[in-house]
């Protein structure tokens, strides 16, 4: 063999061998990741982020046709803005190591250390990239919840600021609090499967503050503020019921059973209450309504969020026929007798459902469904319904102070409400320069 041949074999006999080493180095890296459970959170992920421009269609749907463009805009703003807080700050403030058990601490500052490998504590089988990435759009929906209660009438440099100071103050700490090893409501017993307390009550008690701090629309007792295209909103609605099923299947964080129970209870709920919200309609107005249907629709989802993964499919039908009528209830008679103007039922069906979801987990919750919880106090165990009630008083106080605090903050600094020249004109021109539906008359252009 000449010397080129023997080079040649050594050469790739060495190669061979130290192609090797970074081969099985990987594998041994990666072998917790499991692919199925990887590919359902990327998927789940997916079903989450289209959330929020279906909020965008069911809420722009119900406001005046002159601020629609508005409601599109601080959506789609939220979205940009919390994934680059998320990234950051946010995650490490929710899910980095414990603090007191009140916040994450800064480890994973800007996703420092944040790598491809999971972490066994938070969620054992899916890359912990993939995680931050599912949480993140938990946040944006969060806070874009959050508009319906102030609609037609913020400007939009507070509503920037508002929404990185919310996200950063209110709902990094609650999601510490409910989630992360360490959180003192996890701790407590309390149970969220994916995001009652933290999701819901937190955004639709924020609502109700912003929408008394800001005071009514000029407009809100002098005529029928009506909605401006329900097939908008019905087609928004539609959006949020596909996406809940990442929302709340995809938090069980790995593709098995437990998803599956908790996409038959997010469906079965979602059915039952817009069953049972048209039902109230009609007894109390002679008519049910597409905006009843829808609205039912998402107060049964909103309702089941915190019992998903731990009730059993009979338990998501009482859960979504008690809460159609309770959320009715809410934005058609408690809100008009109170006389505050939440735009866009914000408080009414997440803040009132949100409360309902997390106490209904108290009562029905079952280990047979999901051994990792509780059982609930019908099952003998009132432990379980009084660390709910704890969790929803806590989220309550907490939102309602930092919330306030923000918007006495930002009113101070920029002013929170537009003018009323504005407002009447409406914030699509006033605010971003833009008409919605800007028609051309084409009979006088061929002229």
């Amino acid at each position: 063999m000449n010397l080129w041949k023997r080079y040649g074999l050594l050469l790739v006999v060495t190669l061979v061998l130290t192609a090797g080493i970074p081969i099985s180095a990987g594998a041994a890296e990666t072998a917790a990741v499991d692919s199925g459970d990887t590919s359902f959170i990327f998927i789940c992920a997916g079903l989450v982020m289209i959330m929020t421009p279906g909020l965008a269609l069911f809420y722009g749907g119900m406001v005046r046709r002159k601020n629609v463009l508005s409601i599109l805009m601080q959506c789609f703003t939220v979205m940009a803005l919390v994934s680059v807080q998320w990234v950051l700050l946010g995650y490490t403030l929710a899910f980095g190591p414990d603090t007191g058990g009140i916040i994450g601490n800064l480890h994973w500052l800007g996703l420092h250390g944040v790598g491809f490998e999971p972490n066994p504590e938070l969620a054992a089988t899916i890359p912990h990239q993939l995680l931050v990435l599912f949480q993140m759009m938990f946040a944006i929906i969060t806070a874009a919840l959050i508009t319906g209660a102030f609609a037609e009438r913020m400007r939009f440099t507070a509503f920037i600021g508002f929404i990185l100071l919310w996200t950063t103050l209110v709902y990094d700490p609650l999601a510490h609090w409910v989630w992360a090893p360490g959180g003192w409501l996890r701790e407590l017993g309390a149970l969220d499967f994916a995001g009652g307390t933290v999701v819901h009550i937190s955004s639709g008690i924020s609502g109700l503050v912003a929408a008394l701090a800001i005071g009514k629309r000029i407009t809100h007792t002098q005529e029928v503020l009506l909605p401006h295209n329900l097939p908008m909103t019905m087609i928004g609605a539609a959006i949020l019921w596909l996406g809940w099923y990442g929302f709340n299947a995809g938090s069980a964080l790995a593709s098995g059973s437990l998803a599956t129970s908790a996409f038959v209870a997010t469906n079965t709920s979602a059915a039952a209450a817009a069953i049972s919200w048209m039902a109230a309609e009609w007894l109390h107005h002679g008519k049910p309504t597409a905006l009843g249907a829808a609205s039912g629709v998402i107060a049964g989802l909103v309702a089941i969020t915190p019992a998903a993964g731990f009730v059993t499919p009979i338990s998501s039908i009482f859960i979504g026929l008690f809460v159609g009528p309770l959320c009715y209830c809410a934005v058609s008679m408690v809100k008009q007798r109170l006389g505050y103007d939440d735009a866009l039922d914000a408080f009414g069906i997440h803040g009132v459902g949100g409360i309902f979801g997390a106490l209904a987990t108290g009562l029905l919750a079952s280990k047979s469904v999901n051994p990792a919880g509780a059982d609930g106090l019908l099952l003998g165990n009132p432990q379980l319904f009084v660390a709910q009630l704890v969790a929803v008083t806590a989220t309550c106080l907490f939102a309602v102070i930092v919330t306030g605090i923000i918007l006495k903050v930002l009113d101070h600094l920029v002013g929170l409400r537009v003018t009323e020249e504005d407002e009447e004109a409406g914030l699509d021109i006033s605010q971003h320069g833009e008409d919605a539906y800007c028609y051309t008359d084409l009979s006088a252009t061929a002229e």
